[in-house]
């Protein structure tokens, strides 16, 4: 993502809490398409002074990092945000369902198509995302809540993490663990759940389908 652009994501998070591609473009009043540009080919001049106008993120420190952040004296961040640092990405949260058609279609999401953001380090791939843990099959590793950084490029080994679909075309959050070849020498795994009370699926048995391994896991430890 352009280095600009990475600014006023996290401008516009950091002093108004907005977040996400389509929110950035509806608070600025430009089209999604446009801001999405934005995240390749930079932020336009026009596009920093209407944030500066309308969101009170000083342009110069959108276009070139310069000076401060805000536009505005004495402004104060979000009470529940804070600056990200450069070097980081948003990366959206999406739905299991979303998650399921990863392997469906060549652009499987943009970046404010998620129902949340999480910033985290830019050493993931292009298609990386949060997935949310639903039910307790994942146990007591994994609570309902916590969130999983799910990398599409990397290939997972035995013993690590994966979403994959499943199915009911949807994706699950299990173990991956190798079970061995079968006579048209495809690999055969298991999804396995680490709760007992749930049931191991084998990849011979049905359909299916390894979309990303694990890279991350975010926990809250108290909600509101």
């Amino acid at each position: 993502m352009h280095q600009a652009a990475q600014r006023l994501y996290q401008a516009a998070q950091a002093l108004r809490d907005i977040s996400g591609q389509s929110a950035v473009a509806r608070a600025l009043n430009e089209s999604p398409q446009t801001v999405k540009n934005w995240e390749t080919r930079g932020v336009s001049k026009a596009g920093a002074l209407k944030a500066e106008e309308l969101l009170g993120i000083r342009a110069a420190w959108v276009l070139k990092g310069e000076g401060e952040m805000s536009a505005r004296a004495g402004a104060a961040f979000h009470p529940n945000a804070k600056p990200i640092p450069l070097g980081m990405r948003p990366y959206p949260v999406i739905s299991h369902v979303q998650a399921g058609a990863l392997k469906e279609i060549a652009v499987p999401y943009g970046p404010g198509d998620g129902f949340d953001v999480e910033y985290g380090d830019d050493d993931a791939s292009q298609w990386s995302f949060f997935l949310e843990i639903e039910g307790d099959s994942m146990l007591p590793d994994f609570r309902p809540g916590d969130r999983v950084l799910i990398d599409p490029d990397v290939s997972p080994n035995p013993g690590d993490f994966v979403a994959a679909r499943n199915t009911k075309e949807e994706a699950t959050f299990k173990k991956y663990r190798v079970r061995g070849i079968d006579e048209s020498g495809h690999e055969v795994f298991e999804l396995v759940p680490l709760n007992d009370n749930y049931p191991v699926l084998r990849s011979d048995e049905r359909h299916l389908v390894v979309i990303g391994t694990m890279i991350e896991h975010r926990r809250k430890f108290r909600r509101k």
